[in-house]
């Protein structure tokens, strides 16, 4: 079972990420993570479901189409084809800061222990591991700095400030 670090914890990520083509089929027990383009069937899921159900996005899709919907789900995941692959960023600020999203946006796919810092400063909450990224280094690679410089989707206030507040 694929590990999930969250907050500073590791456990088992018991979310089965269905794809595009599995979201139309009737849907398996458990909690499910419905791609945004089943989102019909993942709200009707919601109500008919004994699991938990999520959407996921993948990185060529935009929250915008499904704005009004997104606040009805309790995880959202985003999909990471490829580590160089960096629009999942972007729609983790758009989840946060545009769409005031305040669920657990969870970061899928190709997501390496050295983007976590910065995977979490632009909104994300939660992290699937790839079976080759050690859990421990990941937790360590949540506290890679002590101070910002900018602020971002986290809300930390950026050390030129913290002069001014002593």
């Amino acid at each position: 079972m694929p590990k999930l670090l969250k907050g500073q914890q590791i456990s088992n990520d018991h979310f089965q990420i269905l794809d595009q083509n599995e979201s139309e089929a009737s849907l398996p027990e458990g909690n499910l993570l419905l791609h945004v383009s089943a989102i019909d069937a993942a709200i009707q899921a919601n109500t008919d479901h004994n699991g938990q159900i999520g959407i996921w996005f993948d990185s060529a899709d935009e929250p915008e189409m499904v704005a009004d919907a997104l606040n009805q789900f309790e995880v959202i995941a985003v999909n990471f084809p490829k580590f160089m692959d960096g629009r999942g960023y972007s729609i983790a600020r758009l989840l946060r800061e545009r769409f005031n999203y305040r669920g657990d946006v969870r970061a899928i796919g190709d997501v390496l222990v050295d983007q976590l810092y910065y995977l979490q400063r632009c909104g994300f909450s939660s992290f699937r591991l790839r079976e080759d990224q050690n859990p421990d280094y990941a937790v360590e690679a949540l506290t890679t700095f002590s101070t910002d410089y900018q602020t971002a989707a986290d809300n930390l206030t950026p050390v030129y400030r913290l002069r001014h507040q002593l």
